[in-house]
C-alpha cells in the first residue's frame, strides 16, 4: 500500500532530486525473480537509498517494534518502515531467528528481492564485519543467486544518531550475482555455510573498499558499550583534586 506512494511520490523523487545517488552494476539485478541483496550495513538511510536506485522493489526484514508503536509517532514510524519495504519479524535466537528465516524463504520464492544485511546490525567503525550465516541458509534452501551490495557514503552522510542524512555523495554498488548451486542440499552444514556467506562477505568488501573484521559487529558493539559504562563508573569514583 505505502510502498509505492513513498517510493514514487512521497520519498523517492525529492530525496533523488537533492542527494542525487549514483549507481554502479544495476544490470546484475534481474529484471524478474527471486534474489538475495547482501549489503554492507552502515546507516538507517542504507534501506531508503538502495531501492531508490533500483526499478524492482526491495523487502526488508526490520524488527516488530517498528510496527506496534503508539500514537502519532507509533502511526508515522508503521507507515514509513512499510514505506519503504520492510515487513517485520521478532529478533533474537532461536524461533525467532527461524521465524526470520521462513519469513525471507517467503519473499523470495515469491518472486521478490530480500534485502538482507549479513553483519545483523550497523557497523560501529565503518569496518565490514563478520556475515552471520543466515544469508547462505537461505539462499541455498531457495535456490536463488546472492548479490552482493555496497552503500557508498551512507555512513557519511547519517552517522549513528542523526536523524536526517546530510548532503553527501551516496552511491550504490551492485556485484555479480554468487549462485548457491554448489552448496545445494548443504544448510545444515556450518562449514558449507560459513564458506559461502565469507564468499558473499569478501564480494561485498571488494565493492566498498572496507577493511574485513573477522568478527561479531554485536559482540563488538556489547564490549565497547561494557568498556564505556565501566570508564564512565571509574570516573564517577575518582575523588575530585
Amino acid at each position: 500500500m505505502y510502498y509505492g506512494l513513498f517510493k514514487h511520490v512521497l520519498i523517492g523523487p525529492p530525496v533523488k532530486a537533492y542527494y542525487k545517488p549514483w549507481a554502479e552494476g544495476v544490470e546484475n539485478i534481474p529484471e524478474s525473480g527471486g534474489a538475495i541483496l547482501a549489503s554492507n550495513h552502515l546507516s538507517f538511510s542504507d534501506s531508503i537509498f538502495l531501492p531508490l536506485v533500483l526499478k524492482r522493489k526491495v523487502v526488508f526484514l526490520g524488527k516488530s517494534e517498528y510496527f506496534t508503536g503508539k500514537g502519532v509517532k507509533g502511526y508515522a514510524t508503521r507507515a514509513f518502515m512499510s514505506g519503504v519495504g520492510t515487513i517485520p519479524v521478532h529478533r533474537g535466537g532461536g524461533r525467532a531467528s527461524e521465524a526470520a528465516l521462513r519469513t525471507g524463504l517467503q519473499v523470495v520464492q515469491g518472486g521478490e528481492l530480500l534485502g538482507i544485511y549479513p553483519e545483523g546490525t550497523r557497523s560501529p567503525d565503518g569496518r565490514l564485519y563478520r556475515g552471520k550465516t543466515g544469508v547462505a541458509r537461505l539462499a541455498i534452501e531457495a535456490g536463488v543467486p546472492i548479490i552482493p551490495v555496497a552503500m557508498i557514503g551512507t555512513d557519511i552522510a547519517q552517522p549513528i544518531g542523526q536523524k536526517v542524512p546530510s548532503r553527501t555523495d551516496i552511491g550504490v554498488r551492485i556485484g555479480a550475482p554468487i549462485d548457491p548451486a554448489d552448496y545445494i542440499a548443504k544448510q545444515d552444514d556450518r562449514d558449507a555455510l560459513r564458506e559461502l556467506t565469507d564468499t558473499v562477505m569478501a564480494a561485498i568488501a571488494a565493492l566498498s573498499g572496507q577493511e574485513l573484521a573477522d568478527r561479531d559487529a554485536a559482540q563488538y558493539k556489547r564490549e565497547l558499550d561494557k568498556a564505556a559504562k565501566d570508564a564512565s563508573k571509574d570516573g564517577g569514583d575518582t575523588p575530585s583534586s
